[in-house]
């Protein structure tokens, strides 16, 4: 049983605990943190809405912050993920999910593909 409990230490470690749902309320951002905690799990992604509250929630813990840029379709240009990306780091995110440019994906557009990420 004792390595079964370290195997699932070992996966609760790499698990991103996310709600990325629009309309997720505070109440919901709190609970997803406190059982990021409960559990050790890697990090808790969150709206970028969010990142605030999630830092302050997960100040004192392993947890680490993710959020999202250019959610849910990778439609914005390259400068605002960038704008983005840097406010959510000095909000207290330590990972980006950065979505990529779906429309340049299906053009086959590689060197902007590139560009863009």
């Amino acid at each position: 049983m004792e390595k079964n409990a370290e195997n699932i230490k070992k996966i609760a470690a790499m698990i991103d605990h996310t709600n990325l749902n629009p309309c997720a309320k505070k109440a919901d951002i709190e609970k997803l943190c406190a059982e990021a905690i409960k559990y050790d799990f890697a990090s808790v992604c969150v709206n970028p809405f969010y990142v605030p509250l999630a830092s302050q929630l997960l100040a004192d813990s392993p947890v680490k912050v993710c959020t999202v840029v250019g959610f849910p379709l990778g439609a914005v240009s390259i400068d605002d993920k960038a704008s983005q990306a840097g406010l959510l780091v000095d909000e207290g995110a330590r990972e980006i999910d950065m979505v990529v440019n779906l429309s340049l994906v299906k053009d086959g557009a590689w060197e902007d593909v590139f560009e863009d990420i």
